[in-house]
C-alpha cells in the first residue's frame, strides 16, 4: 500500500497554503479587478494591490467611466482598505505615453485603425507591471480580465471566457506563453457580469454598482480625433473624397475622422449608390470611397504574430483555425500560412467586410474555446 504524498494545489495552482502564496492584483479601480482582489484576500492569499497611473491625474479625475484615472485610483485604494491588504500606485505616465499613446496617434495618421488596449496589455500591464510583481516576490499576478487560463498537456493554455458576451480574448492575443505561466484570471469561468456584481455586493465593495468603462481610457467620450489633433497638431488637415473610379466627390475634414467601412458622415449625399470608405491614401490625403462589395476581403497579411499553439508556428505550412478580425465578430473559418517566424498570410474561407490595417487578427480553435494567439493586420 502506497501513500499519495503529493501536496494539494490551492485555487491558484500552487502546492502551498494560500497564506504563503503572494499574488499581485492589477487593480484598475473597476468592479472586476476589485472583486478579484477581494475574493483572493477572503480566501486567505497574501494579496498586494497595484494600480497604474497612466496619464495626467488632474485631467483624468473628472472623467468617469475610464480605467486608471484619478477617481479610479481612489476607488482601488478604498477596496484595499476595506479588505485589509496593501495597495500601491505606480506612476507609468511616461511609459504609457511612449508605448501606447504615441503609437495610437501615429497609427491613425498613417491611415490605420489601432487597438491601444491590446498594446497596453502587451507593453505595460503584462510587461512592466508583471516585472514589478516578480520584484515583489509574487508567485503570480491576477487581473480582472474575462478570459480563462487552463492547463493542457504541453503547459498553460489561453481560452475564451465562459461568458461569450464578456470575453476579452481578442484583446489579450499577444499574451506570451511565459507571461501566461505567471498570470491568473479568476473571473474567466463566471457565466455573467451579474455574478461579478453579486460578489462585489457580498464583500460590500464601494465599487459594487460602478458602471463599466466604455471608452479607451485616455480618449474622453470616444472622440479620437480631438485627442489626435492635440497630440499631433495639423493632423486634421482637409483633403479630397475620391471615388474609386477617379471622380472627386467633395472635401473631407481630415483622414483621422474616417475609418475603413464607414458609410455615415461622409457629407457626399445625393448620389444614387451608397458609398463606403474603402481606402485611406495618406500621401495624397484622399478618402477613397466605393460600393460595399469592395470592402470584402479574403487575404489578410499579418505581422508580429504571437503563437500559442503546442507545436512551433513554422512547423506546418498551414494551420486551419478560426479567426476574428474585429472584437465584436465571431471567429470565422480560415487558413493561416506562416511566411516567417512572426508573419503570416491569413485566408478567410468566406470574405469579411471592413478588414482594416491596425486591427488585430486573432486565432481560435475551430471546435473549442482555445486561443492560438494572433497578429496585427498590415497592408497587402
Amino acid at each position: 500500500m502506497s501513500l499519495d504524498l503529493t501536496p494539494e494545489l490551492n485555487t491558484l495552482g500552487f502546492a502551498k497554503p494560500p497564506a504563503k502564496t503572494r499574488v499581485v492584483v492589477a487593480m484598475s479601480g473597476g468592479v472586476d479587478s476589485s472583486v478579484v482582489a477581494a475574493e483572493l484576500a477572503a480566501q486567505g492569499y497574501d494579496v498586494v494591490g497595484v494600480t497604474l497611473q497612466l496619464y495626467d491625474h488632474g485631467a483624468a479625475f473628472a472623467k468617469q467611466g475610464a480605467c486608471c484615472a484619478g477617481r479610479d485610483i481612489h476607488d482601488a485604494r478604498r477596496v484595499a482598505e476595506e479588505m485589509g491588504f496593501p495597495h500601491y500606485v505606480l506612476d507609468y505616465e511616461n511609459v504609457f505615453k511612449d508605448a501606447v499613446i504615441d503609437e495610437f496617434a501615429d497609427s491613425y495618421l498613417a491611415g490605420a485603425t489601432p487597438v491601444p488596449c491590446i498594446r497596453c496589455n502587451e507593453r505595460v500591464k503584462f510587461k512592466d507591471l508583471l516585472g514589478t510583481a516578480r520584484d515583489l516576490d509574487a508567485d503570480c499576478m491576477a487581473t480582472g480580465h474575462y478570459i480563462q487560463r487552463k492547463t493542457g498537456p504541453v503547459g498553460a493554455e489561453l481560452h475564451m471566457a465562459a461568458d461569450a458576451a464578456r470575453d476579452q480574448s481578442y484583446f489579450l492575443f499577444s499574451t506570451t506563453s511565459e507571461q501566461l505561466n505567471f498570470l491568473r484570471f479568476p473571473l474567466g469561468h463566471l457565466q455573467s457580469k451579474a455574478e461579478t456584481r453579486a460578489l462585489a455586493a457580498k464583500y460590500n465593495l464601494p465599487v459594487a454598482d460602478k458602471p463599466d468603462s466604455q471608452d479607451i481610457c485616455f480618449v474622453p467620450n470616444g472622440d479620437y480625433a480631438a485627442v489626435i489633433e492635440k497630440l499631433r497638431p495639423g493632423a486634421a488637415d482637409p483633403g479630397d473624397i475620391v471615388h474609386v473610379d477617379g471622380r472627386n466627390l467633395g472635401t473631407h475634414r481630415g483622414l483621422i475622422h474616417y475609418t475603413i467601412g464607414q458609410r455615415r458622415g461622409l457629407g457626399i449625399g445625393g448620389l444614387e449608390e451608397p458609398l463606403y470608405v474603402v481606402k485611406l491614401d495618406v500621401e495624397k490625403r484622399h478618402v477613397i470611397v466605393g460600393p460595399k462589395e469592395l470592402l470584402a476581403t479574403r487575404i489578410i497579411p499579418v505581422s508580429e504574430v504571437n503563437w500559442l499553439g503546442d507545436a512551433p508556428f513554422e512547423s506546418a505550412t498551414e494551420w486551419h483555425t478560426g479567426v476574428k478580425v474585429r472584437s465584436t465578430r465571431p471567429p470565422r473559418d480560415a487558413v493561416i500560412r506562416p511566411t516567417g517566424p512572426r508573419s503570416a498570410q491569413v485566408e478567410l474561407i468566406v470574405a469579411e467586410e471592413g478588414v482594416s490595417p491596425g486591427q488585430a487578427c486573432v486565432f481560435y480553435d475551430r471546435d473549442g474555446s482555445r486561443v492560438f494567439g494572433g497578429g496585427w493586420i498590415t497592408r497587402g
